[in-house]
């Protein structure tokens, strides 16, 4: 009964009431969106402080980890937001162009971030992938480097649509970049708990650290399964 009374009272309400709640909650998501921008660059920012002057090879990682996964990966994604996106004017494929330079350049930070960690313990003698943070991090490379392969497949359509459709491959693709990227947001709150972190950070720096991330987290997740997700469901042809 109270459920219908509420719908009975919505449907009373002038267009022009319900427009404006429309328009207040559409711009308070706008702001949210444009907030993460700041999130995002404030949080690698932040980063590259604390490794600054760069005065060993390990200083590289955090800083190119960093670069890669919290600013250019979050970025490639919210490219496709009507909210937060950067670039609203231009058409769905400058989009997906867009899209996919900035991944490629994330992933390249990526691998030399990770090669670097990698040599460092060589030349330290140190074991490999011993922590969560390490096998976590080996585990997001290499779904990193898959899932982009599978992004490859739809700029050729041709070559798949004999095994699978091109507007099932994209809501494949949406679905598993969303696994990916909570995994990557895992694997960098894993890394606020490594030595390094811990050394070169006070409790207010790591909670803004923290607090950056589930900012992230929360607004792309938010934006993937209530935007993308269902629309793909109803117009897939319509989608990137």
């Amino acid at each position: 009964m109270e459920d219908r009374s509420k719908n009975n009272t919505s449907q009373r309400l002038p267009p022009i009431i319900l427009d404006r709640k429309r328009s207040c909650w559409g711009r308070f998501c706008e702001i949210i969106g444009m907030v993460s921008h700041l999130v995002a660059i404030s949080f690698t920012g932040f980063v590259i402080y604390l490794a600054w002057p760069l005065t060993n090879l390990f200083s590289w990682h955090p800083i190119l980890m960093s670069i890669a996964f919290a600013f250019l990966m979050s970025e490639s994604i919210m490219f496709f937001s009507s909210e937060s996106t950067l670039i609203p004017k231009i058409n769905r494929k400058s989009k997906v162009s867009y899209h996919w330079i900035t991944m490629t350049t994330a992933i390249a930070c990526a691998l030399i971030g990770f090669a670097i960690i990698f040599i460092n313990k060589v030349l330290h003698d140190k074991p490999h992938f011993k922590s969560w943070h390490g096998t976590m991090g080996l585990i997001v490379i290499i779904y990193v480097c898959l899932q982009a392969i599978g992004g490859a497949f739809q700029l050729f359509p041709k070559f798949t649509n004999k095994y699978v459709k091109l507007a099932d491959l994209k809501l494949y693709h949406a679905t598993s970049g969303l696994c990916l990227f909570v995994l990557v947001m895992t694997t960098l709150v894993l890394a606020l708990y490594s030595n390094w972190t811990q050394k070169n950070t006070g409790e207010t720096g790591w909670y803004f650290l923290l607090g950056c991330l589930m900012w992230l987290t929360t607004v792309i997740t938010n934006q993937v399964t209530t935007e993308y997700i269902p629309r793909a469901f109803k117009k897939p042809s319509s989608q990137y």
